[in-house]
């Protein structure tokens, strides 16, 4: 998978994050709030890999 796709499927997991997070406190519900916060986190060691997969090209075309 290439770098923008992680970084689309990380953002679209850390919204979906956020609101898990947002519903789960609404309604009371902890474990929706922790699962939210897991999808959250998961999103951004994807937007992260992206970042990397990204730095990795730019030096590898600078050779």
């Amino acid at each position: 998978m290439g770098s923008t796709a992680d970084k689309i499927k990380g953002t679209t997991n850390e919204v979906a994050g956020k609101t898990r997070q947002a519903v789960g406190k609404a309604v009371d519900n902890h474990e929706e709030q922790a699962k939210g916060a897991l999808q959250e986190a998961k999103g951004k060691a994807q937007v992260a890999k992206g970042d990397v997969k990204d730095a990795v090209k730019k030096v590898v075309d600078k050779a």
